[in-house]
C-alpha cells in the first residue's frame, strides 16, 4: 500500500471500499497500480490508500505469490527464484 500515487504505474483508480488497520482504524482506497520497472521486479495489486502515510508491503502476500523475501541488516531483497 502506499499513499503516493506518483509510485504507482498502471494505475487504476476505484470507487470505493477501505483498507483496516490493526487498530481497527480506516482508509478510503482510491486505486491500484503496480510498483517496479520492467528490467526488475514488478509488484502488482498496490494499493493507493488515502491519508496513508508510509509505504506498506505484506512479506506474506510477497510469499504467497511464491517470491522469495531476505532480510540483511541494512537492506532487503525481493526476488523470483527460478523453478528448476
Amino acid at each position: 500500500m502506499t499513499g503516493d500515487a506518483s509510485k504507482l504505474v498502471n494505475l487504476t483508480w476505484k470507487h470505493g471500499g477501505f483498507v483496516t488497520y490493526g487498530d481497527n482504524n480506516r482508509d478510503i482506497i482510491l486505486g491500484s497500480g503496480e510498483v517496479g520497472e520492467k528490467d526488475s521486479l514488478i509488484i502488482k495489486d498496490v494499493l493507493l490508500v488515502e491519508a496513508l502515510k508510509h509505504n506498506l508491503l505484506s512479506i506474506s502476500q510477497l510469499c504467497d505469490r511464491g517470491l522469495q523475501v531476505t532480510f540483511g541488516p541494512e537492506l532487503f531483497l525481493i526476488s523470483n527464484p527460478i523453478s528448476r
